[in-house]
């Protein structure tokens, strides 16, 4: 057996485990932290909440909130600018993947030279980084135990990949309450999210029996509760087990890395500023189907978890009604099934397809991939 490593953040889980915040940093010992969100957050009232328990726990603080969708490079400089001008020592992010990457982008130049495109790729940091200590508001990326940012090249409109274990955030915090802001679109879009890394974890050529544990049991929950979620946002029911599923498809992921859906979603997402799960939930039945044949015995399992009876079903029968579950949850809550219901045109097909080949998330795909292959899977689902 090869030795396999898994990485992971100290975990604080719970409600009201976002008061946990300005004792979580005081033990790292930070003296003055960055707080790192969005505009979407500090409209929820989430962020002032951070600020509140910065002056409680008597931790001076600097604030930079300057992210979009798909954050981008420049946005990244802005920060390290902040960070340094209001001389911070640490980071909190507060928010969702975009805001949690743009965190971790910050403190790679906070202590490294150079321009952020210098990272992309596994293992380019040298130096170590500012403590930082994220708190996720969605149940989607998995930023928060991760040892991955995505950040948009703005000149080559690419997503870059960084990955490294010097991005596990020292300290996550995962309070289900924070999900109990999100509109119902937002808890689809990154549910379907949580959904894609959990599958992809599950088949990766990386997948270990401890990445296998965490993916399992995000797939019980999302096939479970997501649809509830959804439907309510005071269901607190859901809200747990999706903020669970999300933090157990981040570990698997985070360790397994991903595959296919991912590296064609970074692909057009650093192009397009459309919402990464919503990508990935398109995507998803497609790369299942044109990945049953490398492992089928896990497509199989994958269905089991789901609640689907296997009994009696071949191999393919069984691989084929998870991916009609996948479609038909993508259904209930309001997903599109084609590129071009989110803008996507055949004209962009072919720069897609080869900048998917480049990321680092195909390297774990379980089926290899060439140029036409992905054209022509693009291309069926347009």
């Amino acid at each position: 057996m090869h030795i396999k490593k898994f990485v992971t953040p100290e975990i604080i889980f719970g409600s009201n485990a976002i008061s946990q915040v300005g004792e979580a940093c005081l033990r790292l010992g930070a003296k003055k932290v960055l707080i790192v969100s969005d505009l979407g957050v500090a409209n929820a009232g989430w962020l002032e909440k951070i600020i509140q328990i910065c002056k409680d726990s008597h931790l001076p603080y600097a604030t930079f909130t300057d992210i979009t969708t798909n954050p981008k490079d420049t946005e990244v400089v802005k920060g390290v600018s902040v960070f340094r001008e209001n001389e911070c020592d640490a980071i909190i992010g507060i928010g969702g993947g975009s805001v949690l990457d743009v965190a971790k982008a910050i403190a790679i130049l906070a202590t490294n030279s150079g321009k952020i495109s210098d990272y992309e790729g596994i293992d380019k940091i040298e130096k170590p980084l500012p403590p930082m200590v994220m708190v996720m508001t969605t149940a989607g990326s998995g930023s928060e135990v991760s040892q991955f940012s995505i950040i948009v090249d703005s000149e080559r409109k690419r997503k870059m990949t960084i990955v490294s274990k010097t991005l596990v955030p020292d300290i996550a915090i995962i309070d289900p309450f924070t999900l109990m802001t999100k509109d119902s679109a937002l808890t689809a879009s990154t549910g379907m999210d949580v959904l894609t890394h959990a599958i992809e974890a599950y088949v990766s050529i990386a997948a270990t029996p401890l990445t296998d544990v965490q993916a399992k049991n995000a797939l019980y929950l999302v096939a479970n509760y997501l649809r509830p979620s959804v439907a309510s946002k005071t269901n607190m029911e859901a809200k747990e087990a999706m903020a669970m599923a999300s933090l157990q498809a981040g570990l698997a992921f985070s360790n397994a890395i991903l595959g296919a859906a991912h590296a064609i979603s970074h692909a057009i997402g650093g192009r397009f500023p459309l919402p990464h799960g919503e990508i990935n939930a398109i995507l998803l039945p497609h790369i299942m189907d044109f990945n049953f044949i490398a492992v089928p015995k896990r497509f199989t399992e994958i269905a089991e978890i789901m609640g689907i009876d296997t009994r009696g079903l071949t191999q393919r029968e069984a691989g084929n009604r998870a991916v009609a579950f996948v479609n038909q949850l993508s259904e209930d809550i309001g997903i599109p099934k084609r590129l071009r219901n989110i803008g996507i045109t055949e004209d962009e097909i072919n720069l897609i397809s080869q900048t998917a080949l480049e990321d680092a998330c195909m390297i774990t795909n379980p089926r290899d991939m060439d140029f036409i292959q992905v054209k022509t899977l693009l291309e069926n689902i347009l």
